[in-house]
């Protein structure tokens, strides 16, 4: 069994890139309920490691669970990255990197590298970018950078 749990919503005002951002949840983390003796790991996020404390007696951090690098974005409206590095990016999401950042191959080489070495059963607390490839991943499907994220706030099980 896999269970994927996406942060809560963040401290940070609307329409702002914040993907490498350690920025806060906009309310204490709500603790989820977990399976008891399965293994938990966690962005080292802050705002995903508040859910894991509230939710896990212990977990550990993986940095490969981090959120996309959005490099010279971060913090920025998202108004105000050009236009053209906007289209830039949509026209190729896993060849284009902010820059600065990382693009698409490099999110799902390291995504891939967590998976191929996590334990089974396992519960991973992640972001919305690595959480979308990981379900994929988890259901034998090819990975879709374009898919949709999890909502926030989603606890996800498959199997």
């Amino acid at each position: 069994m896999i269970w994927l749990l996406r942060h809560h919503a963040v401290q940070v005002a609307a329409g702002t890139c914040y993907g490498r951002l350690d920025v806060p949840l906009a309310e204490p983390a709500r603790a989820v309920a977990l399976p008891e003796g399965v293994p938990v790991f966690s962005s080292p996020a802050r705002r995903c490691v508040e859910l894991a404390a509230t939710s896990a007696p212990a977990f550990t951090t993986d940095a490969r669970l981090l959120e996309l690098d959005f490099g010279d974005w971060e913090g920025q409206a998202w108004d105000a990255v050009p236009r053209a590095a906007l289209d830039a990016w949509a026209a190729d999401p896993w060849g284009f990197a902010p820059p600065g950042g990382e693009n698409g191959h490099a999110l799902l080489a390291r995504v891939q590298a967590f998976w191929d070495g996590a334990p089974r059963p396992v519960v991973i607390i992640s972001h919305g970018g690595p959480l979308r490839l990981l379900r994929a991943l988890a259901e034998g499907r090819a990975p879709d950078i374009l898919e949709p994220p999890p909502p926030l706030g989603a606890v996800i099980r498959i199997g």
